[in-house]
């Protein structure tokens, strides 16, 4: 099994390819791939054929994958892209924390 620092739903930053410095949320996360992708970031364009009448044809701008290594989550307290770190809490369960402030993320 191939694990992911990211989630689906996590603010991240882009660290490295043309879209360099972006921010965005993550829609989607695939351990096997090791990809993720996140919404207004690496856009690509798909020619669809229309499925049954009434569906939308032509060229369509979509979110691509992109490899979860290019991504950072952003901590929403210190407002920076930061590694992950992980801690027990009181109540005996793991939470994600930033390596820089210490925020739960």
């Amino acid at each position: 099994m191939n694990k992911v620092h990211v989630k689906t739903g996590d603010e991240v930053m882009v660290i490295s390819g043309k879209d360099k410095g972006k921010t965005g949320k993550v829609i989607a996360v695939s351990p096997e791939e090791g990809k993720v992708i996140v919404e207004k970031v690496n856009m690509v364009t798909k020619h669809v054929k229309p499925r049954k009448a009434g569906d939308p044809s032509g060229i369509v701008k979509a979110e691509g994958a992109m490899y979860a290594s290019k991504v950072m989550p952003v901590c929403h307290k210190c407002k920076k892209p930061t590694r992950v770190g992980h801690q027990i809490n009181k109540d005996g369960k793991k939470e994600r924390i930033c390596r820089k402030c210490g925020a739960v993320l």
